[in-house]
């Protein structure tokens, strides 16, 4: 009985989870992590104590970190102050239209330079990566000169219509995620009849949906918080972005900084909301990245 009584624990003692031991290293290095994410989540932090603030509360001295009394009608003054809704509705549209855009056509033209072989290949790569090194403000002048040439001015055309020709750093990214599958799947596709099109739609876009998760994310986030290319070619305020409308809230006299914060934190949630649920594809697609190759 006694020995039956020792088989059972040692067979129940090695099934049960074992308490991780710390080391002093470890402990050193996980309290450095702590540290420098409560100092990154800070601004975070005032940003939300302030928008539950009251007016007088926000100039209080010593500061109050933690308000005493939560004034929610902050968000609801906001909202109304900036127009909340239809300024959302505009970004809403150019950041999925331009997001739309610059995957798809990044995806296609990536397929292009890994999957298709033509006579200048490498050329229009190094081209479309070279193209990086210049900074955007470059072309802003002559681009803008040719949108009032053809009219597109005070339209959101210039905020979506460019993202549909390829963005070069995604297809850098499609490139190279391209060559890390094997060939052989388009060889076999071939040999039942599929052509480019197929191949890509049917096989590619799967297999890759890490990488063009990452794109969109990158792709969603730059439109959303674009704030230069409304202020350039928008100047109705019926068309402006939240990026605009948010910038228009701060006064030259007075700023109303409790409704300003709780617009802004509105203002920041579908960017998070995104990131955070496609948080899983998005590492794996910047992981998968690092044993690519340049070819």
């Amino acid at each position: 009985m006694v020995k039956a009584e020792e088989a059972v624990s040692q067979v129940v003692s090695t099934h049960l989870p074992r308490r991780r031991r710390w080391t002093p290293q470890q402990i050193f290095i996980f309290g450095l992590i702590v540290f420098f994410a409560a100092i990154m989540l800070l601004p975070f932090f005032w940003m939300l104590t302030t928008a539950l603030k009251t007016n007088n509360g926000i100039y209080q001295l010593p500061p109050q970190y933690i308000p005493t009394t939560f004034d929610f009608a902050n968000f609801g003054a906001g909202i109304r102050a900036v127009h909340f809704v239809r300024l959302f509705i505009n970004t809403a549209i150019i950041a999925a239209v331009a997001t739309i855009g610059s995957v798809v056509s990044s995806m296609f033209v990536g397929y292009g330079l890994a999957r298709i072989r033509f006579p200048g290949r490498k050329i229009w790569f190094y081209a479309f990566v070279g193209s990086m090194m210049l900074p955007g403000i470059v072309g802003l002048l002559p681009m803008f000169r040719l949108y009032l040439s053809i009219g597109w001015y005070n339209t959101w055309f210039p905020l979506m219509i460019p993202a549909w020709f390829g963005n070069p750093f995604f297809i850098f990214l499609a490139r190279q995620f391209y060559f890390s599958i094997p060939r052989s799947l388009d060889e076999a596709a071939k040999l039942d009849g599929a052509g480019h099109f197929t191949i890509l739609t049917r096989i590619m876009v799967p297999l890759t949906r890490p990488i063009w998760i990452t794109m969109a994310i990158f792709a969603f986030q730059g439109s959303w918080n674009d704030y230069l290319g409304p202020l350039v070619y928008l100047y109705s305020q019926s068309k402006w972005t939240l990026a605009l409308g948010m910038a228009s809230f701060s006064g030259v006299y007075n700023t109303p900084w409790n409704e300003y914060m709780a617009t802004d934190l509105i203002y920041m949630l579908p960017p998070l909301i995104i990131f955070f649920v496609a948080q899983r594809y998005f590492m794996e697609g910047l992981g998968s990245l690092g044993g690519a190759s340049v070819r």
